[in-house]
């Protein structure tokens, strides 16, 4: 009787640590994003608009240039309140650059919240699909690979990348 009940007692334990193991999956977002048409639109947009902005600031900077040569080569002949004016033009200008380059690429500048407009959406999408997906196969973690040398090894038959753009609706070779 003492045997059949340790027996019982063994099995019910070997079974809870069964069920109770976690299920631990990763993903690359590096991937999915690549394999994502709609991210290649946003970032290629994203792109646009900052080559844009470079080449604004860009031709303030050669104005900037041109207004200090200039200044040079004429500073001799120039009296101390011409000196004073074309200072400060060259000044304004500077400010300007400064202004304009803080604007467009400033911490939270035009292109952080072009960026946040476009691609913050996709990343919910994925965020949504890796929940479901957590959901579905009870996982206990899944881990971002894409972002760092957090993961040493990693088994391929855990990867659920192709999974996350299968939920998202592309499809892969």
């Amino acid at each position: 009787m003492k045997r059949l009940v340790l027996i019982i007692g063994c099995v019910c334990v070997l079974i809870g640590n069964l069920y109770s193991q976690q299920r631990y999956g990763f993903v690359d977002t590096e991937y999915i994003l690549d394999k994502m048409p709609d991210y290649k639109n946003a970032q290629e947009q994203l792109d646009q608009i900052s080559s844009n902005w470079q080449i604004e600031i860009e031709k303030i900077a050669s104005e900037i240039k041109e207004l200090q040569a200039k200044f040079r080569a004429d500073e001799v002949f120039l009296s101390s309140e011409m000196r004073e004016k074309r200072e400060k033009e060259v000044f304004d200008k500077e400010i300007l650059a400064q202004k304009l380059q803080q604007k467009y690429f400033g911490i939270n500048g035009d292109l952080y919240k072009k960026r946040q407009e476009l691609i913050k959406p996709i990343q919910d999408d994925i965020y949504e699909a890796i929940k479901e997906i957590a959901k579905d196969g009870t996982y206990g973690m899944i881990i971002d690979r894409a972002n760092g040398p957090t993961i040493i090894y990693s088994n391929q038959k855990f990867d659920l990348s192709d999974k996350v753009l299968y939920k998202l609706g592309i499809r892969t070779n």
